[in-house]
């Protein structure tokens, strides 16, 4: 059979393009290897990630630790069970949103391994053997990816672990050593340690989180070494030994780290290799990404699109699926506004981190003149009323515009609050509307407001 649309993956960006498409009155078929609908997002992701550390966060107490000590906890001795409950009952939830969705949009969908045939044919093979051709207008590649597991690292599944797999831990760890302090690195590396799991994060690179202001990135690292996380940077791993009793990783500089477990999350690969990309003339690079129009997620074959992890950065669930809503569009001739140029980056750690817009850095190589206003939670009734000791939110403001350049939180509800800075970049909105507007009180969010007056008040009236 032929269809209008065929979308292999059925993670963010495949599961919006094969709405978006249904929606247009066209025909689709999803096809996933997976058991169940909803990709790496829903099974070892994003879902997953924040399950788990939301769990963590109510189980241990941590929001409350502000007021009652570090000392406090909910639950005295949180298990895996404790935690893997709430993820079954989670992903259980959003595979079968997720399957009502396609069924209400008339969305088919099929398990099996796809490879390309040509530019309008793929053939679909079955885990037990059973092989079909389906002939397509167009097609989005989604497939995401998985874990980098180089070859000279001993995956046991018992010592050591890759992001996939820490999800399948038996108890909880007495040590922790991660390998890469990118998001994922950082995201797991604080959920452990908010479970007063004693965690060494190591980073070859001198730096962590490079696309974030710095300012925000210092005081996050400062609140990890704050509670007790050691923290190794500018440290590359020589080697790394599975033993008996505990797991060893071997530092270039001659140290050597011992622990109970440890968690390899340094980079990611597309899943493309058994597409058979080559046979369309589709190239992908080392790293198994593909490239596309980033207006049009057009691959080099015009009506082959990709979207998702599976181009690179920024990797985000809701970046995807606005890519696969994007793609699907233009494969069906449907005219869309540019989008803004500035969305939020949320990352998930303890204490969680946002930024929409330029950085400190980005505002001064472009060498225009800045005001910053800084609010502190702390300083906030809400957060005082909460017990946030830590978190600030700082805001870049154009002296010549004075419109509203970047916003940047680290602490207590971050991905949250970036939503009021999102909408004021993109509506070019000024200084002026966080001072003459009133907000809620007591909020976190009248941190922007505290912020405004603080760079107003250095900016004056204009």
């Amino acid at each position: 059979m032929d269809y209008d649309m065929l979308v292999i993956g059925s993670g963010p960006s495949g599961r919006r393009a094969a709405v978006q498409s249904a929606k247009l009155g066209k025909s689709v078929l999803v096809v996933d290897r997976g058991r169940r609908l909803g990709g790496v997002s829903v099974h070892t992701g994003t879902i997953p990630s924040k399950t788990l550390r939301e769990t963590v966060l109510n189980l241990s107490g941590w929001r409350e630790r502000g007021f009652y000590g570090r000392g406090y906890r909910v639950k005295q001795d949180i298990s895996v069970g404790d935690l893997v409950e709430r993820l079954h009952k989670t992903l259980d939830h959003e595979v079968e949103v997720l399957q009502h969705q396609f069924m209400r949009n008339t969305v088919k969908s099929a398990r099996a391994a796809v490879k390309f045939l040509g530019p309008n044919k793929v053939s679909l093979t079955t885990d037990n053997g059973d092989y079909s051709e389906v002939g397509f207008a167009n097609a989005l590649i989604a497939v995401g990816t998985r874990p980098h597991r180089p070859r000279d690292v001993p995956f046991d599944k018992t010592r050591i672990f890759d992001s996939d797999e820490m999800l399948e831990l038996d108890r909880l760890p007495r040590t922790l050593t991660v390998i890469g302090a990118g998001v994922i690195g950082v995201e797991y590396a604080t959920i452990f340690s908010a479970l007063d799991v004693p965690v060494t994060l190591v980073e070859p690179r001198n730096s962590i989180l490079d696309f974030v202001d710095r300012e925000i990135v210092d005081d996050f690292i400062h609140q990890m070494r704050d509670r007790g996380m050691t923290i190794r940077l500018g440290s590359a791993v020589k080697e790394i030994r599975s033993k008996p009793e505990a797991a060893e990783v071997e530092l270039a500089d001659g140290r050597t780290i011992r622990s109970e477990v440890v968690l390899y999350a340094a980079g990611r690969t597309g899943n493309v290799g058994s597409l058979g990309l080559d046979v369309v003339g589709i190239d992908a690079d080392t790293r198994g990404r593909i490239k596309v129009d980033p207006r049009t997620f057009q691959t080099s074959v015009p009506n082959i699109y990709a979207a998702g992890d599976v181009i690179g950065f920024p990797s985000l669930a809701s970046t995807s699926m606005e890519q696969g809503r994007v793609a699907a569009c233009h494969a069906f001739g449907v005219a869309l506004p540019p989008p803004p140029e500035t969305f939020p980056y949320g990352i998930y750690a303890v204490p969680e981190i946002s930024t929409v817009g330029q950085s400190e850095e980005q505002v001064r190589e472009s060498g225009a003149a800045y005001e910053v206003g800084v609010a502190r939670f702390r300083e906030t009734s809400r957060g005082h009323i909460m017990g946030v000791n830590t978190g600030f939110l700082k805001l870049l403001f154009s002296i010549e515009t004075r419109r509203l350049l970047g916003a940047h939180i680290v602490g207590e509800g971050a991905t949250e609050l970036i939503h009021i800075g999102q909408a004021v970049i993109n509506l070019g909105g000024t200084v002026d509307f966080f001072v003459n507007n009133t907000f809620n009180y007591p909020t976190l969010a009248e941190a922007y407001k505290i912020a405004g007056l603080d760079a107003w008040n250095r900016m004056g009236r204009g």
